[in-house]
């Protein structure tokens, strides 16, 4: 997803008329390439952006905006490479050009080269300190390497700028709570997410969890059952389950739910262990035995493997 199409404010490309009402002066290539953007015709655009930009033999009248257009169609082609060499070719001509900054930074992040884009997030707030997708990309950045406090910085000032933003970032705001063993804030800022937008599972998950490091174990049960009816088939919400379940001593439930959990997915190794778990709290211990060596075929020197296997000598 482009980001910028997420914002009004602190977009510099949609002031200058990108991808909107064209501006007076623009060339009819670029129209016809930005309208066949927008009509998702995205390999006619690439075809059209490179006659538009490498018919300037002058690189310094290549513009920025046609390049991040002809990098936007790659991305919708999903030649993620194409397009970030295109950014990266125009970063030489114009190297301080805000939405280029981002388009490739946001790039570099959705690739998982964190380091680089963090750095072009970096470059694009020295340009605009107050750029709310650099904002939130960096805050992103930080989340993802594990610096939680630094990450909610960059939050705490993308809110102050933009109230109104898509819960998606306080649900982010309310993980980095969370990966903290801050419940408490965790929950307020994730029940904050779903006054906004109460269909997504994975809100509903981080407020499973937060209400578990609470002590409100019926409302985070509460909580993963309603991610389930949303994503029925999600295995990590199923597995969730199972532990909520074993944790709150409702073994049997658990076992239950564990055996219908195997049945579907006989190859992974956590339900197994949480099968033999139960089964073990409800003294069926040759059952449980004999799932707990289920678990250990797979991996073994997984951590479930391990912790597998290391049961199983002290179950003998």
């Amino acid at each position: 997803m482009i980001l910028c199409f997420l914002f009004v404010e602190g977009c510099s490309s949609l002031q200058n008329g990108f991808l909107g009402i064209a501006p007076f002066g623009d060339k009819q290539e670029y129209v016809r390439a930005r309208n066949l953007y927008n009509e998702q015709k995205y390999e006619e655009a690439v075809n059209e952006l490179t006659r538009y930009i490498y018919k300037a033999g002058n690189v310094n009248r290549r513009e920025a905006r046609a390049y991040r257009l002809l990098g936007m169609s790659y991305e919708q082609l999903n030649q993620l490479g194409k397009a970030l060499e295109t950014y990266l070719e125009a970063l030489e001509f114009h190297p301080n050009n805000v939405p280029l900054l981002i388009a490739a930074a946001a790039l570099y992040q959705r690739t998982e080269l964190i380091d680089k884009s963090q750095a072009l997030y970096q470059r694009a707030l020295e340009q605009e300190p107050n750029n709310l997708q650099a904002l939130a990309g960096q805050a992103e950045n930080y989340r993802a390497f594990g610096f939680f406090s630094q990450a909610r910085n960059y939050y705490d000032k993308f809110f102050k700028l933009n109230p109104s933003a898509s819960p998606q970032y306080r649900a982010k705001y309310a993980s980095t709570f969370l990966n903290q063993g801050n419940f408490e804030q965790a929950f307020i800022h994730i029940t904050m997410a779903l006054s906004e937008d109460a269909y997504q599972p994975d809100y509903w998950l981080i407020s499973a969890k937060a209400s578990f490091g609470l002590g409100r174990y019926n409302d985070a049960l509460n909580a993963i059952d309603t991610a389930l009816d949303l994503a029925p088939d999600r295995t990590d919400l199923q597995l969730y389950k199972i532990i909520g379940l074993y944790q709150t001593q409702h073994y049997k439930d658990s076992a239950r739910w564990a055996r219908q959990f195997i049945q579907k997915n006989p190859d992974n190794q956590l339900g197994w262990l949480l099968l033999a778990l139960n089964e073990w709290k409800l003294n069926q211990r040759t059952s449980a035995r004999t799932h707990l060596q289920k678990a250990t075929a797979f991996e073994e020197n997984s951590f479930t493997g391990q912790v597998a296997s290391k049961l199983l000598q002290e179950w003998k």
